[in-house]
C-alpha cells in the first residue's frame, strides 16, 4: 500500500505544480527565482529526455506505459520491505506523471531551470533520484560495507 501512496503523492504533487504553471504562466515565460542560477520558466516538451525523440508522443507512451507495467511487476515480485520498493515507487509516479502529460496535452510542461541545463520538473527529478538508487543498490548488492 504505502508503495501507491509513495507514487501518487509524487504523481500528484508533479500535476498540481504542471497546472498551477500552466495555468498561471506564459509558455517560454522565466520568472527568476535565485538571481542568475535558477529560474521558473514554463516550456512545452514535445519529447523525452533533452527533447530527444521530439514529436514521438505515441512511441513515448507506449514505451511509457512498458516502462509502467515492468515497474508494476517488479514491485509485485519483490519483498514488502525490500529497498528497491521505494525507489520503484519514486520510478512509478515520476512515469505515470509525464505519461499522462503526453496523452492529455501531447505535451510535457517543464519548469525548473537552473539555465545551465535544458529545463526539466518534478516528475524528472524522481525519475533520475529512482534510477541513481536502484543502480547504487544494484551496484552494491551482495557486498559487505
Amino acid at each position: 500500500m504505502l508503495f501507491f501512496v509513495v507514487s501518487s503523492l509524487i504523481f500528484l504533487a508533479d500535476q498540481a505544480i504542471k497546472y498551477h504553471v500552466h495555468n498561471l504562466m506564459f509558455v517560454n515565460q522565466s520568472i527568476p527565482v535565485i538571481d542568475g542560477i535558477m529560474s521558473l520558466t514554463y516550456v512545452r516538451n514535445k519529447g523525452a529526455a533533452f527533447s530527444l525523440f521530439s514529436g514521438e508522443s505515441a512511441f513515448l507512451i507506449i514505451v511509457g506505459a512498458l516502462v509502467v507495467a515492468a515497474i508494476i511487476y517488479f514491485h509485485e515480485k519483490m519483498e514488502f520491505n525490500d529497498f528497491l520498493q521505494f525507489p520503484l515507487a519514486m520510478l512509478l509516479g515520476g512515469s505515470v506523471g509525464n505519461i499522462f502529460d503526453r496523452i492529455f496535452r501531447t505535451y510535457v510542461i517543464d519548469y525548473i531551470d537552473f539555465h545551465f541545463f535544458p529545463v526539466f520538473n518534478l516528475a524528472d527529478i524522481a525519475i533520475n533520484i529512482s534510477v541513481f538508487l536502484i543502480i547504487l543498490r544494484l551496484f552494491y548488492k551482495g557486498r559487505k560495507v
